[in-house]
């Protein structure tokens, strides 16, 4: 009775902000603006949505200008990769995303599926790879938007800080290997020195989500990383894994938290309590920052949009 009620609150409800109809995303919103691309989930082989969306986001580039591209994880299904040489990086990554605007920097974090293989050579591969520029399992960076306004991203390693991932070592072998507090340290004192106008982390595990996943996979998330996420007003947490489109919003915290559907396959969704939007269609985001707002816009395969996230710049 309790998801009944949610979902006809959801489909009936204005202010949960649901885009009514996908429509076209325009050069006049994306124009001197400072945008990047976020796609996860990727690796099929080229097959199913992979391809497409693929060639989508290549022909986009014209309308969104966008400078790079955050991978959040699961760019190989399903067993990782074995090393630099493994030809999965052909098939899962070079041969898919060829077109000549994709050959931009390309910023990964791990998902669950490389910590099934060897880890270290997702990182390695940045020597590799002119595009692929991953210099460690967790980083920060900040680019400038416009003058004296700046984006600070935070690219974390979420699976060590899941004890169902730190336990089943016979099938993640390294994340056990990954000393959690350490990298809870680290988010901390980056975020303590932090000055930039709009902050976004970014992860392949969500904080929230509708899913049929082990809840410890979220409760982990929500004991250990948000409590420091929530301290330094974070503006956006984004994630994959889910393989579909949720923004959810909590009472007791201002932070959005998001997740990005898969880049090539996805699965269902309904709402739930804090869900603000939710779609299974598979697709990509656009980031785009300002001086004024921040605004994450979620695409379709098509690349329509669907929802729109923003936040508005405090006074």
């Amino acid at each position: 009775m309790k998801n009944l009620l949610l979902l006809f609150i959801f489909l009936l409800s204005g202010a949960l902000g649901v885009t009514a109809q996908p429509r076209e995303l325009t050069e006049e919103e994306m124009d001197d603006r400072f945008n990047f691309y976020i796609a996860n989930d990727l690796g099929r082989n080229g097959y199913y949505d992979q391809k497409p969306i693929a060639e989508r986001m290549g022909e986009m580039e014209e309308v969104t200008g966008f400078e790079f591209i955050a991978a959040l994880g699961d760019v190989h299904h399903f067993e990782g990769v074995a090393s630099v040489n493994d030809p999965l990086w052909m098939t899962n990554y070079e041969l898919v995303y060829s077109h000549p605007e994709l050959m931009v920097e390309w910023f990964p974090i791990l998902g669950n599926h490389e910590y099934r293989g060897n880890s270290q050579a997702v990182l390695d591969y940045s020597k590799v790879s002119r595009r692929w520029c991953m210099p460690a399992r967790y980083y920060t960076k900040v680019f400038e938007v416009e003058d004296g306004v700046t984006i600070r991203l935070v690219f974390i390693d979420t699976a060590p800080l899941i004890d169902k991932y730190r336990e089943e070592s016979d099938q993640y072998p390294d994340v056990c290997k990954q000393d959690m507090q350490r990298q809870l340290d680290w988010i901390d004192s980056v975020l303590t020195v932090n000055k930039a106008t709009w902050t976004v982390v970014m992860g392949h595990h969500p904080m929230y989500a509708q899913t049929s996943k082990d809840d410890i996979e979220r409760e982990n998330l929500q004991e250990r990383l948000n409590p420091i996420l929530k301290k330094y007003h974070v503006d956006m947490y984004i994630a994959g894994h889910i393989h579909n489109f949720q923004h959810i919003r909590q009472k007791d915290s201002d932070i959005d938290y998001i997740v990005n559907s898969s880049a090539s396959l996805s699965r269902n969704v309904e709402p739930m309590d804090g869900t603000v939007f939710c779609s299974s269609a598979t697709g990509f985001s656009v980031c785009s920052a300002s001086a004024t707002d921040l605004k994450l816009y979620m695409l379709d395969k098509d690349g329509k949009v669907l929802h729109v996230v923003e936040r508005k710049l405090k006074k």
